[in-house]
């Protein structure tokens, strides 16, 4: 079978939907919202996409069956940009070797949320934030999340939760994508000022953002570095559990 640009959504909904954990991003992507800056490609059953909507370009690969990516991405491997930035299931990175060089961004967890007793025993904070709060948003970022992939357009979906104390924001969290329509949403932007660390801010905010996301969806998933014990441990309190493995690595062709 050749490799194929695909353009029908509900294609590829049924190729990506059995799996929600681990295609969370890539259904959320099928979205208006988020549709008109992505590019798919399938080779049989895997599937690619290349979205273009922030930056540097973002490939996203993942497979259950070691390998079974391996193909799709050789094959797709000459139209890529000539630098970008990546999301793979271990060991597919090496299909780029002989024509790109890797910097790895380091191994990465996907977590779903699994448990919601656990949830239900955490107790919520914060406000729903909007368009209207991105500049404190953008300011809490800086001194606490600075270089994090932040669409400021997801502000408008309601689905971002702020917890402040004397009219100052001290913790946001919010999402990547959100999607109804495909039942998924990605955690994302979630972070505290370091003057407030440590006071569960961050968790309660989470918490409070589950709960209204599952209100609209039934997938609730996260991306995180597999060395951030302090992120895992809270998530792991908020009923989330390890939904697959996966590096991240910079691109860029010799």
């Amino acid at each position: 079978m050749p490799l194929l640009s695909v353009h029908d959504r509900d294609e590829l909904a049924g190729l990506l939907g059995g799996d929600p954990a681990l295609h969370a991003y890539q259904l959320g992507d099928l979205d208006d919202f988020f549709w008109p800056y992505t590019c798919w490609y399938r080779l049989d059953d895997a599937v690619a996409l290349v979205y273009h909507g922030g930056g540097m370009p973002v490939l996203l690969a993942f497979d259950r069956r070691p390998g079974s990516s391996h193909a799709l991405l050789a094959a797709l491997a000459p139209l890529l940009p000539r630098r970008f930035y990546a999301h793979l299931s271990a060991g597919a990175e090496r299909v780029f070797a002989d024509g790109f060089d890797a910097a790895p961004g380091g191994p990465h967890l996907k977590l779903a949320l699994s448990d919601h007793a656990a949830l239900t025993a955490a107790e919520p904070l914060g406000e729903v934030l909007g368009p209207a709060d991105l500049a404190e948003v953008l300011a809490l970022y800086e001194v606490a999340y600075p270089g994090n992939w932040f669409d400021a357009r997801m502000l408008e979906t309601g689905q971002y939760v702020g917890v402040r104390r004397d009219g100052a924001l001290l913790a946001v969290a919010g999402v990547h994508v959100w999607s109804p329509k495909y039942r998924v949403a990605a955690l994302g932007n979630v972070t505290t000022h370091p003057d407030a660390r440590g006071q569960g801010l961050a968790r309660g905010a989470v918490a409070a953002l589950c709960r209204r996301l599952l209100d609209t969806v039934d997938h609730v998933t996260l991306n995180v570095k597999a060395d951030n014990a302090a992120a895992l441990a809270l998530y792991a309190r908020l009923g989330f559990t390890r939904a697959a493995e996966y590096g991240e690595f910079t691109f860029t062709a010799r």
